[in-house]
């Protein structure tokens, strides 16, 4: 294994145990499926995976994940170059949502106010889906915005955020919840911005608040929560190897750009108590043939590779795991066949 003593300082200590021979065993199938009874075993777990999974991807990492005992203290998993600012890429879309819900809580937006979608303001990407409508001008709600940032990570709905909250406005807000480092990038027109930067800390810091009810009211908290444990979106990471059901226990956004594939949520036990936190952010180079993965986005990326065995461990490692966390209920699953 290719891992000095130093490197694996950054990996908390379940995970030095791993990488040092400490005290561990090698992942197995029977780990995979065992039930943890407490944060510190499931911290082990989890960081076991991590270990062995990012190495296996390759590429550089910033990572942070823990998970709340049934006192409610955090126990961290994953610390890795966690204070080092990244780019964020679409998972500052969270962030972006937050600064929007904000100023509907203080009365100054509502998520019914229409915003016009004019043909100037579209971006044809092949991502989301305004660019594919074709028949502009149009009107949407901020909640239809907000709700397809978030789902379909539609790079358009950037642009009518900024609208109602504009670059600068949007980075005052975010200072002053805290978040010094999860900044939009701001250019020439106001209100139009790229997505910016954060760190893996101060994510995770981000949507600990959010569930804590510390960053918006308990509505725009539910809200916002909701669209993000959709089913909608982003089953290639975190969510792939899981159930319907299951999929409905992970709050998660995605984002890639370039040679980035971050992705950043919140994993609920059986009972819907926010239960793991994670923060996941890669660049570089990584495994395998390198010009295939510059312009691979999908499942078989092997950062999205090592993420959906992260996933599976965590929510297995946290289902049935006690936290003095208040419930976040998630609508049952409800198939339909059209009329």
């Amino acid at each position: 294994m290719n891992v000095n003593r130093r490197s694996a300082l950054g990996l908390g200590a379940a995970a030095v145990g791993t990488v040092l021979g400490v005290g561990t065993t090698t992942a197995s199938a029977e780990e995979a499926t065992a039930e943890s009874t407490t944060a510190a075993q499931a911290c082990g777990r989890v960081s076991r995976v991590y270990q062995r999974e990012t190495e296996k991807s390759l590429g550089t990492w910033a990572s942070y994940i823990s998970v709340s005992d049934v006192d409610g203290t955090v126990v961290p998993a994953v610390d890795v170059r966690a204070d080092v600012v990244v780019e964020a890429y679409s998972v500052n879309k969270i962030a972006v949502a937050v600064a929007v819900l904000d100023k509907v809580d203080r009365g100054l937006l509502r998520l019914d106010q229409q915003v016009e979608v004019s043909s100037a303001i579209v971006i044809r990407d092949t991502d989301g889906i305004f660019g594919l409508d074709g028949a502009y001008p149009s009107n949407v709600t901020i909640g239809h915005a907000l709700a397809t940032l978030l789902t379909v990570s539609d790079n358009t709905c950037v642009r009518l955020c900024g609208l109602v909250c504009p670059a600068a406005e949007l980075n005052e807000i975010l200072r002053g919840k805290g978040f010094v480092h999860t900044q939009v990038k701001p250019v020439a027109n106001p209100n139009r911005f790229f997505l910016g930067t954060t760190t893996a800390r101060e994510t995770h810091t981000l949507l600990q608040g959010l569930v804590n009810g510390t960053l918006l009211s308990p509505a725009s908290t539910a809200y916002l929560l909701s669209i993000l444990r959709s089913l909608t979106a982003f089953t290639d990471g975190i969510r792939l190897n899981l159930s319907s059901a299951e999929r409905l226990k992970v709050a998660t956004k995605a984002g890639w750009f370039a040679d980035g594939r971050n992705e950043a949520g919140i994993v609920f036990n059986a009972a819907d108590k926010p239960t793991a936190f994670y923060s996941l952010f890669a660049s570089g180079s990584f495994a395998g043939d390198q010009a295939a993965n510059a312009d691979n986005y999908s499942a078989n990326h092997p950062a999205l590779k090592a993420r959906q065995v992260i996933g599976r461990t965590l929510v297995d490692a946290v289902a049935r795991l006690d936290t003095a966390n208040a419930k976040h209920p998630a609508p049952a699953y409800r198939a339909a066949n059209g009329d």
